[in-house]
């Protein structure tokens, strides 16, 4: 199994973002200039060519108050969301995935990114319960993608399903950079910044799919420094990672059933629940699990706890309050 879930045969509307289309467009924000919002984009009539948009760069900043543009946006290119948070290190990672294969779809493709901390609304519609979260808006509806940072080959998968959704909808226009050359698949994008060299080493091999080797990575850098919290939290996620592979949701889901107590078996479903954006699920079923073993399994349910917070955020109110309740649990 993959924490990638599939995507639907049709378009979900789970997410209500009813309360963002009508707002009038301010002044933008962020990467997204008035002069440029890509409000107003033509949708491609049956039978004609695919429409185009001009749009002021293929990677923008959404917020609470101009999101409706990308709404409308999306009627005629499809929209990639991407939630995330300075604090993040999984987020870190990610993202410059996310900007290197939009730039790689020449405008087929829009990355719409949005700052949880300073955006409630839209976290809230998005139902961002852990970061980094990635979606699409597809002809105005939200169809949720993964969450976590996964491989650059799993993400281009993601992103194929989602143009392949949007020729069903009937959106297949591009987005072309005001001021540049038309999109070719050949738009400029700016460099992201280097990685430290054992970040790099991790992210190349989570890029192969080696966890392994990520996970080796990863630990050599907080050696190194083990005041790396981008190196903690990455360990955090590709341990993650590693973990899901090949797992069965039914036989995890049954194991854990069969025995509550068994603690392999209910970590293995806190993972699923992790994964899956249900992280308040995973933090009660290890926290109830926690008082029926003996010190080594308390031991074991507490470093798996830990991994958690480092995966949804320390500042994040469920850790907060997750960590409360273990710390009544242990004195």
């Amino acid at each position: 199994m993959t924490n990638v879930p599939p995507l639907p045969a049709g378009l979900r509307g789970a997410v209500d973002l009813s309360s963002l289309v009508d707002r009038p467009a301010p002044g933008a924000a962020g990467r997204a200039p008035a002069a440029g919002s890509p409000a107003g984009a033509p949708a491609a009539s049956d039978g004609a060519a695919p429409a185009s948009v001009g749009v002021p760069a293929l990677v923008l900043d959404a917020t609470d108050e101009t999101f409706a543009q990308f709404l409308e946006l999306s009627s005629t290119v499809p929209v990639i969301v991407d939630l995330w948070a300075e604090w993040c290190g999984p987020c870190k990672q990610l993202s410059p995935v996310l900007e290197k294969l939009v730039a790689e779809y020449g405008g087929r493709l829009v990355l719409a990114k949005v700052d949880v901390d300073a955006n409630p609304q839209l976290t809230q519609a998005f139902q961002a319960q852990s970061i980094p979260a990635v979606a699409a808006v597809i002809a105005g509806r939200p169809v949720q993608l993964f969450v976590g940072a996964l491989p650059e080959a799993q993400v281009r998968d993601a992103f194929e399903q989602v143009l392949d959704l949007a020729v069903q909808n009937g959106v297949t226009g591009t987005a072309v950079v005001q001021g540049g050359p038309e999109v070719d698949g050949e738009t400029p994008e700016p460099e992201p910044e280097p990685l430290p060299p054992h970040h790099q080493e991790a992210y190349d091999a989570i890029d192969r799919g080696d966890y392994d080797e990520a996970i080796a990575a990863y630990k050599t850098a907080i050696a190194q420094d083990p005041r790396d919290q981008l190196a903690v939290a990455g360990l955090a996620q590709v341990s993650l990672i590693s973990r899901l592979q090949g797992v069965s949701l039914a036989e995890v889901r049954d194991a854990a059933a069969a025995d509550p107590t068994d603690l392999a078996a209910q970590l293995a479903v806190a993972d699923l629940d992790v994964s899956g954006g249900h992280v308040d699920d995973a933090f009660d079923r290890v926290l109830t699990v926690f008082p029926t073993q003996d010190a080594a399994g308390k031991n074991e349910a507490r470093a798996r706890l830990l991994e958690y917070f480092e995966i949804v955020g320390a500042d994040d109110h469920r850790v907060v309050a997750a960590r409360r309740r273990l710390t009544m649990l242990l004195y």
